[in-house]
C-alpha cells in the first residue's frame, strides 16, 4: 500500500493543525508499515537558528495487519519559528521522515522540514472584525461633499472635473507631483455610509488623511493634523461616531518608515515653521533621519528622495507615535479603531513592540493589520526573521497569498495547486489571526481586479500605453464575470474581505495612478453593484465564514469545491471556471442541501452555468 506517514494538515497525525500557544498540548502520531521492524520514532524539533532536540515517541497501536502508530504528546514553552522532522530506527540503521513537497511526509526521498508556529499564551486578536467586510477608501476620489476647505496651500492643482484622468505626466522638470485632487473628503465619506451599509461594511480602511503634499498622502507632512482637503480633527471624529452608529469602524493608515521631504519634519523647503532636520543639525528631529552627508545626501525610502526614512528605533521618534500621548493614541480617542501599519516589514522589532504596547493599552480592542507581502510567518527583513504573528507586534496581515491564488486561479482556469497555498497560510498562522486576514484581491498598489483578470499584461509597459488602453466592451463583459467568481471565493474564504473603493462598480485600470479614479456616481455597473450586496448579505446569513474550518473538497479540471465548515452551520462552495456549463456530483454529505447563491441543484448534483459559482448550506453537517 502507499503509506502516508505523517500529514501536518490532518489532526490525526498532528493536533492542533494550525499555530499553537505557549504551554498548548501539542499531539503528533506517525504511522509506519510493521514490516519495517521499527523499534523507537523521536521527533526531532529545532527553534529557529538553535540546535536540534529529540523527542521520543510511544509505540501507541496497530492498526490492520500493517500500520504500527507511535504517539507524542508534547508542549513548547518558548514562542518562535520552530521547524521539525522525525527519525525512526529499524535493524538497517536510523532514517529521516522528511516532507515532500506537499504537506505529506514520505518514507523515501523527502527533503523538507515541517513550520510550526508558537505564539505568546493568550494572544488574541480583535473579534470585533470576524465575519465582517473591509472598505477601503482612497479618501481623495470617493466622495466629496461639496463642502468648502480652509487652508489649503496654494500649490496644490484642485480639479472640477470629478471623474478625470488624474495627472500623470512628469512636469518640465521631469517628476510626477502627484498635486491634483478631486475634492473627496471626509464629510463625503460621511455621506455615503448608508450606501457602503449595503454593501454589508462593518469596517472603513482609510489610505493616509493626515496632512501631506500628495494626493496619495504616504509624504506625511504633519502626523497630529488631518489634511485641510479632506477635513479637520472634528470631521474625522464625526466621522468615526456616524459610522461607529451604523456598526461601521475606521481604521488608519499608519506610515511610519519614512516622512514626506516637504513636512515639518524634515522640511526641506522651509514650509514650515518648525527647524526640520534638513535645516539644522540642532533640530529636535535631527536624530530621526539617516543622513550619510548632511544635509543634501540622506536615506530615502527605496531611494525616493521626496521620502526620507526614518530611523524607528530613535526613542524621541518611538515616543512621538507610540509613546502614552503620541500618535497612535491620539486618533485612537479620536474614534479610530485601529491601524495599518504601511510596509510592516520595514519596522524595526523594536518599534513594533512599542507600537502594540501603545495601542493595546489605550484601547485592548484596537486592530493592528500589518502590510506584509509574503507568508508573514517565516517573513525575513533587513537580516532577521521576523516575529509579526507570534502575540507581541500584529494582530493580523493583509493577505497577498490568498490574492494571488484567487486572480492566478480566474485569469488562468490553473486550480491545481490552489489550496496549497490556502492550507499554507492557515497551517501558518494563529488561528485568531486566520479570522481576520485582510483578504483583498485589489488595493492601491495594484490593479484594478478586473482588469488584472481581464486586461492585458501590463509587464514593462510604460504609463502612456496604461493611460489609453482599456478593457474591450467583450473582455469587460467577460471581466465583469470573472470578477463575480474571484469575489465569491474572496468573500468565503478564511478570514475578512477587503473591497477596494469601486471594484463593485466596475471601476478599471492599470497601476498607480490610474488604479485610483474617481468613484463613479451614477455610472455604476449595476448588475456588479446588485452581486456585491448579495455577497454581502451571504456573510451575514452564514455563521460558519466567522470562524469556521476550511476543507477543500476537489480541485481539477479548472473547477473548484471546498467547505466551511463551523459549530452552527456550513457551506459549500463550487466555482465553474470553464467556459462551458458542468454538472457537479455532490458528496453525500451535501447531497439535497439548500442552493442558497446561483446554480441549481437536483437531489445529489448541481448544475452550474458557464463561468458561474454557488454556495449550498446545511445547518447540520454530518
Amino acid at each position: 500500500m502507499d503509506y502516508i506517514p505523517f500529514d501536518s494538515r490532518n489532526e490525526l497525525f498532528k493536533s492542533p493543525f494550525s499555530a499553537v500557544e505557549v504551554g498548548e498540548t501539542l499531539v503528533f502520531q506517525v504511522v509506519l508499515p510493521r514490516s519495517l521492524s521499527c523499534s523507537a520514532v523521536s521527533l526531532v524539533l529545532h527553534k529557529d537558528g538553535r540546535p536540534q532536540a529529540r523527542c521520543a515517541f510511544a509505540w501507541d497501536r496497530m492498526q490492520g495487519n500493517d500500520e504500527e502508530w507511535w504517539r507524542l504528546e508534547t508542549t513548547i514553552y518558548e514562542s518562535g519559528l520552530y521547524f521539525y522532522h522525525f527519525e525512526y530506527q529499524t535493524p538497517f540503521g536510523t532514517t529521516e521522515l522528511l516532507r515532500s513537497e506537499s504537506s505529506c511526509g514520505t518514507l523515501f526521498g523527502g527533503k523538507h522540514e515541517w513550520q510550526l508556529t508558537v505564539c505568546d499564551a493568550g494572544f488574541t486578536a480583535p473579534d470585533w472584525l470576524r465575519g465582517g467586510l473591509i472598505y477601503q477608501i482612497f479618501p481623495d476620489r470617493f466622495a466629496a461633499s461639496g463642502t468648502p476647505k480652509e487652508n489649503v496651500p496654494a500649490d496644490r492643482l484642485l480639479r472640477s472635473d470629478w471623474g478625470g484622468e488624474p495627472q500623470w505626466k512628469p512636469n518640465k522638470a521631469g517628476k510626477v507631483l502627484n498635486n491634483d485632487y478631486f475634492g473627496g473628503d471626509l464629510k463625503g465619506i460621511e455621506e455615503k455610509l448608508p450606501y457602503l451599509r449595503s454593501l454589508g461594511v462593518t469596517c472603513i480602511y482609510l489610505n493616509p488623511i493626515f496632512e501631506a503634499q500628495s494626493n496619495h498622502r504616504y509624504d506625511t507632512a504633519d502626523y497630529e493634523k488631518i489634511d485641510p482637503m479632506l477635513g479637520t480633527t472634528e470631521d474625522f471624529c464625526a466621522l468615526c461616531a456616524a459610522a461607529k452608529a451604523q456598526g461601521i469602524r475606521i481604521i488608519l493608515d499608519g506610515v511610519f518608515s519614512h516622512t514626506g521631504d516637504d513636512s515639518r519634519y524634515f522640511n526641506k523647503y522651509g514650509r514650515y515653521d518648525d527647524v526640520g532636520a534638513y535645516q539644522s543639525k540642532k533640530s529636535p528631529y535631527y536624530p530621526w533621519y539617516k543622513f550619510r552627508h548632511w544635509p543634501k545626501s540622506y536615506a530615502s525610502w527605496w531611494g525616493i528622495d521626496i521620502l526620507p526614512e526614518v530611523q524607528e528605533e530613535t526613542p524621541s521618534y518611538i515616543d512621538f507615535i507610540a509613546g502614552k500621548n503620541g500618535i497612535a493614541a491620539k486618533w485612537l480617542r479620536c474614534g479610530a479603531s485601529g491601524w495599518r501599519l504601511d510596509v510592516a516589514d520595514e519596522l524595526p522589532d523594536e518599534f513594533l513592540d512599542a507600537f502594540r504596547a501603545c495601542v493595546k493599552a489605550t484601547d485592548p480592542n484596537a486592530l493592528i493589520l500589518g502590510e506584509v507581502w509574503e507568508d508573514a510567518s517565516n517573513k525575513c527583513s533587513y537580516g532577521e526573521r521576523r516575529r509579526y504573528l507570534q502575540g507581541r507586534q500584529l494582530d493580523s496581515v493583509m493577505n497577498y497569498p490568498f490574492a494571488e491564488a484567487i486572480l492566478d486561479f480566474i485569469r488562468t482556469k490553473r486550480v491545481e495547486g490552489f489550496s496549497e497555498k490556502i492550507y499554507t497560510v492557515l497551517e501558518n498562522y494563529p488561528k485568531c489571526v486566520v479570522d481576520i486576514l485582510m483578504n483583498h484581491i485589489g488595493t492601491h498598489d495594484t490593479m484594478r481586479a478586473i482588469t488584472a483578470l481581464a486586461g492585458e499584461d501590463c509587464e514593462y509597459r510604460d504609463r502612456n500605453w496604461q493611460s489609453r488602453t482599456t478593457l474591450s466592451e467583450e473582455a469587460y463583459e467577460k471581466g465583469v464575470k470573472l470578477l463575480k467568481l474571484a469575489a465569491l471565493i474572496q468573500y468565503t474564504l478564511p478570514g475578512v474581505p477587503s473591497l477596494y473603493y469601486g471594484d463593485e462598480a466596475g471601476m478599471q485600470g492599470y497601476k498607480d495612478p490610474f488604479n485610483r479614479c474617481c468613484y463613479p456616481w451614477g455610472h455604476e455597473n449595476k448588475t456588479l453593484l446588485s452581486y456585491y450586496r448579495m455577497l454581502g448579505n451571504l456573510r451575514k446569513s452564514c455563521d460558519c465564514l466567522k470562524s469556521g474550518r476550511f476543507h477543500t473538497v476537489s480541485e481539477m479540471l479548472s473547477c473548484l469545491c471546498y467547505e466551511r465548515i463551523g459549530d452552527n452551520d456550513a457551506i459549500l462552495v463550487i466555482i465553474n471556471r470553464n467556459e462551458h456549463p458542468i454538472t457537479y456530483h455532490l458528496p453525500s454529505r451535501w447531497q439535497n442541501a439548500i442552493c442558497i447563491f446561483g446554480g441549481k441543484t437536483i437531489a445529489d448534483c448541481v448544475e452550474l452555468d458557464a463561468l458561474n459559482g454557488v454556495v449550498l448550506k446545511k445547518e447540520n453537517l454530518v
